[in-house]
């Protein structure tokens, strides 16, 4: 009996994955379990194991290929038909990529979608648009004309929906617009700097002087990005654009935090961190604030049935967010390991599926990089995220008199729609105060 191998779905809003590499090669006997293929998503690159043991055969997804989640990317033969199943074929040609509405309004205005080329793969209303408005453009008379009707569609500069209507409310031609953002793609930003000369419309004089012009001018290093990075940076502004936030602050004392973390250390052989002890009383807190161990969902406050904690975790591509399940029931030599196994396989690239789901509440600390204190974006759909500044000794007063002591910042970001600042600072103050007395964990 042979098993389809599907894209999966490894986080709430995924919609593709894309394959970077295949573990085993068609024709080859795999094991149910092991390593079949590396998948990308925009939160972390992971290895998908394989669903049944046989012979992997049918690889309709080849290596770089975007897929839609719950596709079939391969079969998996059983042994009864391996030894009969013919050669895997070609790889089917993977259909046109496109918005629902983007194919409706390619059917309207007659355009065929497999002209069009965009940098994401996936193509937008505003890409079939700006195609129909280049068709429209006029195109002169005599042999200008003819010239313009006999060239094929230009590859689509990338650019944001904004910066697209900008232009074509100014008459620029995009073309010619250098972009500052992602892979050159132009922001709305770089069509409000362009000068009329920068425009379709400019004088001759003007269009003879542009190439020295452009010479004498250095040119703009580019940097690429990767899935990671740049879905990343599509989750924290939508993020930002559509989440009320709110903040809530507190300077906590220290002191007897780093006696426990002292004597921590000198008890076990893992290699315990202020993280993992903030990880701890964060837990404990959060089981006795469910209000803020919630997700704001289809209009809804859904709580969590379980204190899942995700640490922020800076790699090469990116942010990445792993998660620390049922962190509440973990002793702090548990969370060190954890930890330690969850940051040591992000930054290889080596997460699982279950590594980065079930999250409720994100931990950020920028401490090590002696950050102060900052403001985090929410990690949707969660209702909170907690900022750690670093540990500094500061002035402050203790029974009238100022005495010098180890202290940090906490900093609440907060949906405003899943959670109010009263239940906010709730919280707040009952981590603070499990923070400076760690020995209310026993109470």
């Amino acid at each position: 009996m042979s098993t389809n191998v599907i894209m999966p779905a490894l986080e709430l809003a995924q919609e593709t994955g894309k394959v970077l590499r295949w573990i085993k090669s068609p024709g080859e006997r795999v094991v149910k379990g092991e390593p079949l293929v590396e998948i990308e998503t925009d939160k972390v690159t992971v290895e998908v194991e394989a669903p049944a043991s046989g012979v992997l055969r049918d690889v309709s997804a080849r290596v770089g290929d975007v897929v839609p989640v719950g596709r079939t990317i391969a079969v998996i033969a059983g042994a009864d038909e391996a030894a009969a199943a013919p050669a895997a074929p070609a790889a089917p040609a993977e259909p046109v990529k496109a918005s629902p509405l983007a194919r409706r309004l390619a059917e309207q205005h007659g355009v065929d979608l497999t002209r069009l080329e965009t940098t994401s793969g996936r193509i937008e209303k505003a890409d079939v648009l700006a195609y129909v408005e280049r068709q429209k453009a006029p195109a002169g008379n005599g042999a200008a004309a003819t010239r313009t009707t006999s060239v094929s569609p230009a590859r689509l500069t990338p650019a944001s929906p904004k910066a697209r209507r900008l232009a074509a409310e100014r008459g620029i031609d995009m073309g010619v617009i250098r972009g500052s953002g992602p892979d050159g793609a132009v922001l709305a930003a770089d069509v409000a700097a362009a000068t009329p000369a920068t425009g379709a419309a400019a004088a001759p004089g003007a269009a003879a002087a542009a190439p020295a012009a452009a010479a004498a001018a250095p040119a703009a290093a580019a940097h690429g990005v990767g899935t990671i990075w740049r879905l990343m940076a599509e989750r924290m502004t939508s993020s930002w654009t559509t989440t009320p936030h709110f903040y809530l602050v507190r300077e906590v004392n220290v002191g007897r935090l780093a006696s426990w973390l002292a004597a921590a250390r000198k008890r076990t052989d893992a290699h315990v961190t202020y993280t993992d002890l903030l990880v701890r009383l964060t837990a404990a807190t959060l089981a006795r604030h469910p209000a803020v161990n919630a997700s704001w969902k289809d209009g809804t406050i859904v709580r969590n049935a379980e204190v899942n904690i995700g640490l922020a975790v800076a790699v090469d591509d990116g942010l990445v967010v792993p998660v620390v399940h049922r962190a509440d029931t973990l002793s702090v030599d548990e969370l060190a390991r954890r930890r330690e196994d969850l940051v040591a396989r992000a930054q290889a690239g080596r997460l699982r599926p279950a590594d980065i789901q079930g999250g409720g509440f994100t931990l950020s600390n920028l401490g090590m990089y002696g950050v102060d204190a900052f403001n985090a974006i929410v990690n949707p759909p969660q209702a909170a995220i907690l900022a750690v500044g670093r540990i500094a000794d500061r002035v402050i007063a203790v029974n009238g008199q100022p005495v010098v002591q180890p202290t940090l910042t906490l900093t609440l970001s907060c949906d405003h729609r899943a959670l109010d600042g009263a239940r906010g600072a709730q919280f707040l103050g009952a981590l603070a105060e499990l923070i400076e007395e760690p020995l209310a964990l026993l109470t």
